[in-house]
Order: structure tokens, then C-alpha cells, then sequence
């Protein structure tokens, strides 16, 4: 009877943690989202086998994701446009909804439903422009979504190594690489890296234009020490948020004025990050077929 009790107790708490998780990242209307993404039939743009299924699919988004946020934001004309037509204050948790659902989409989605997810994006994208210190910006041009996509899958796919439950293997991580070109493409970013060399090379290449803007620190400032969570929430958001700051390289730190403590990381940050992502993954564990 002990057994069984701790059994049903365990249970509960499971379904607690993954009930409060999926309704943070995916919105109130994630249910009927994720039973059309998953159990729709029709063709995909990548198969159950595909390395961007595992990345997307694990705990350590949520180490990349914040990553990603903080490395976009030190190219001055993407965080302007973020600034500037972006509600991240105000409903953050939106925002995060529509990235994650986009995600969803495109990585676990029929090809029409991802095309669709898309076009939605390519749409808004469109209405996105401004000007910041006197030079022009449009959310849809080609050389920022460029950007956007680099910082986002170097931040996924270095999170995953360092988080997940096995890492990729050398052709796998080339694979998730040149799976999430495909989505790059139709995003409209021109000659998206194929693998680890090309994406290194690209990132490299941004690496004139980065600066932090007032703005830029403003974001991390928010998404470091301001977060929209409870208080019983805001300790294992800080062991996320320190983890993601840890994966960043210290050129990436510096300017957002981030710490930079290797000895320290090693010892108690990434321990405390493996075991945050590996209880996140627990919790979030479900059947994927009917």
C-alpha cells in the first residue's frame, strides 16, 4: 500500500509540474494546439528520426531559448524592432506562447499547418519596420533573419548538448543544423548555414555589427531579474536564466554586462542546470501517440 501511495503521489506531482509548465509555454489554447500538431495526419517536413524532433522536443529549450533572447538582442537593429513592436513587457508570456506554438508547427506539424505558421509570421514580419539611431530596419529583411536564426540555433542546439539527455553526435548536430535551414528558408533568411562550420562562420560574420543598445540591456535586465513568475517559481527560473548566461561566450556577456564565473559555473550552476532540465523533462514527459 506504502508503494502504491508514493506511486499516486509522484503521479500527482507529475501532472501538477506538467500541467503548470504547458500551460506557461503554450497558452490556453495549447491543448487543442498540440492534438491538431500531433496527431493530424499528412505528410511533415521532417520525419520522427530527424535531429531538429529531439532539440525542439527536450527540457533544454527552455536553457536555449533564454540563451537566444540574449544573444539576439545585442544586434541593434533586431532589438529595435523587438523594442519597438514587440509587447515582451507587457505579455511576455504571450510572446513566448506564439514562439513556442511557431516551433510546434513547423517541427512536429503537417507540411500545411507549418507553411501556414509560416506565412502568419512572414505576414507580420512585413509590418515591421522603423528607423533606430537614423537607420532604416524591416523585420522581414533577409540579413536580421539571418541573424535571428543563427543566434536561435546555436542557442538551441549548444543548450541540447550541455542538457540533454545524450548529446548529438557529430552528423546529428550537422543534421538539426540543416533541418532547421529548411525552416530558415521559408522564413525568407538567404543561404541559411547547413551545418556546425557554416553556422560558426555566419555567426562570426554578424560579429562587427553587435553592440549593446540601451535598449539590449533594458531586456536582459528583464528577462534576468524582472520576471513575470510567483515567487515560489523565481528559484528554478533563476537556476535557468543562470545556466543560459553561462552558455553565452564572454564577448556576448561583456557588453550586456553578465558575469562571467567559469570556476564557479562548473561547479554549481551547470550541476544545478542538469538536474532543473532533467525534472523539467520528467515532468513533461507524455505519450505522443494515441
Amino acid at each position: 500500500m506504502r508503494a502504491v501511495s508514493e506511486l499516486s503521489t509522484a503521479t500527482a506531482v507529475r501532472n501538477r509540474l506538467r500541467a503548470e509548465l504547458f500551460g506557461r509555454v503554450a497558452g490556453p489554447n495549447g491543448p487543442a494546439a498540440r492534438e491538431r500538431i500531433h496527431f493530424t495526419p499528412g505528410p511533415r517536413w521532417f520525419g520522427e528520426d530527424r535531429p531538429i524532433r529531439i532539440v525542439h522536443g527536450d527540457a533544454s529549450m527552455f536553457v536555449g531559448g533564454l540563451r537566444a533572447l540574449l544573444l539576439q538582442s545585442l544586434h541593434p537593429l533586431a532589438m529595435a524592432a523587438v523594442a519597438g513592436h514587440s509587447d515582451y513587457r507587457g505579455d511576455p508570456w504571450g510572446r513566448l506562447q506564439r514562439t513556442s506554438t511557431f516551433l510546434a508547427y513547423t517541427t512536429f506539424g503537417t507540411a500545411e499547418d507549418a507553411q501556414l505558421a509560416v506565412d502568419k509570421v512572414r505576414a507580420v514580419h512585413e509590418r515591421v519596420r522603423g528607423t533606430f539611431e537614423g537607420q532604416p530596419y524591416q523585420a522581414s529583411d533577409p540579413h536580421l533573419l539571418g541573424w535571428v536564426h543563427v543566434a536561435e540555433v546555436d542557442s538551441f542546439l549548444r543548450a541540447y548538448q550541455r542538457y540533454g539527455p545524450r548529446p548529438l553526435r557529430a552528423a546529428e548536430a550537422d543534421g538539426y543544423v540543416a533541418d532547421t535551414a529548411r525552416v530558415a528558408g521559408a522564413l525568407g533568411v538567404i543561404d541559411p548555414p547547413t551545418d556546425r562550420r557554416q553556422l560558426a562562420e555566419q555567426l562570426a560574420a554578424y560579429r562587427p555589427e553587435l553592440r549593446a543598445t540601451r535598449q539590449a540591456r533594458e531586456a536582459a535586465h528583464f528577462l534576468l531579474k524582472e520576471p513575470p513568475l510567483p515567487w515560489p517559481a523565481r528559484p528554478p527560473y533563476a537556476v535557468l536564466a543562470a545556466n543560459a548566461i553561462a552558455l553565452l561566450p564572454r564577448w556576448a556577456r561583456t557588453p550586456l554586462r553578465l558575469p562571467y564565473l567559469p570556476l564557479a559555473e562548473r561547479a554549481g550552476v551547470q550541476p544545478a542546470g542538469r538536474a532543473l532540465t532533467g525534472l523539467i523533462r520528467w515532468a513533461m514527459a507524455a505519450p505522443t501517440a494515441r
